[in-house]
């Protein structure tokens, strides 16, 4: 079956995927992920957002934040802020929802179909700017949960939810895989990447260990 030619780029709100994921019970396979996408049209950028605590001396989505970077996707890491709430809590600030508004507006103009892996009501703002560039907007999350993942509101505004429960055996690591980050030898493997216009040109962001759990927005 033929490709689509329509331009197409992910975005996806790293801590919103892990946490719906994780309720749902599966680990997401992220190879598999883009590869799904590429067979659907012309994918021309796979966002990944996730905020990193600085000067934390090891965490879980640092292999995941490498791997991605060599292996098609750009990610987007932003250092987390720590301050303390009214209470006298230690909290950790993180929201990366400037970060991909800005990309996904600055994207609008050169894409046919902006696929967006969140539930937050949040991007509906977003999502409505973006369709009225004539994108369409497909957001992925799921309602199969108690309570939903994604906000009505988000979901209302889309021109189409795809429910995760649909995709992950499409996307969803195999199970009989060990460990929580992909394999040795897929971290080591580099995949080329096709060449990235002008317009999409990213300057390199330093990563450093990350959160993969939601945090204080």
């Amino acid at each position: 079956m033929a490709v689509s030619s329509e331009k197409i780029a992910l975005f996806i709100d790293g801590s919103n995927l892990y946490a719906t994921a994780k309720a749902l019970g599966f680990d997401i396979d992220y190879k598999r992920l883009l590869r799904e996408f590429q067979s659907r049209g012309n994918l021309i950028r796979a966002f990944y957002y996730t905020a990193v605590i600085e000067d934390q001396e090891y965490s879980s989505i640092r292999p995941l934040i490498d791997w991605l970077d060599y292996n098609g996707y750009s990610v987007v890491t932003k250092a987390t802020k720590e301050f303390v709430d009214q209470t006298g809590r230690r909290k950790i600030k993180g929201n990366m929802d400037i970060e991909l508004a800005v990309d996904a507006m600055e994207l609008a103009g050169h894409i046919d179909q902006m696929v967006l892996f969140s539930g937050d009501g949040d991007f509906r703002s977003l999502v409505e700017a973006v369709q009225r560039r004539g994108v369409r907007v497909i957001v992925v999350s799921t309602v199969t949960t108690q309570p939903p993942m994604v906000a009505d509101e988000l979901r209302r505004q889309a021109d189409q939810f795809i429910d995760i429960v649909e995709l992950q055996a499409k996307i969803g690591r195999d199970q009989t895989e060990r460990g929580d980050r992909p394999p040795r030898e897929a971290r080591e493997t580099r995949e080329p990447r096709q060449h990235t216009p002008q317009f999409l040109q990213r300057s390199a962001v330093p990563q450093r260990a990350g959160v993969d759990e939601d945090i204080d927005e």
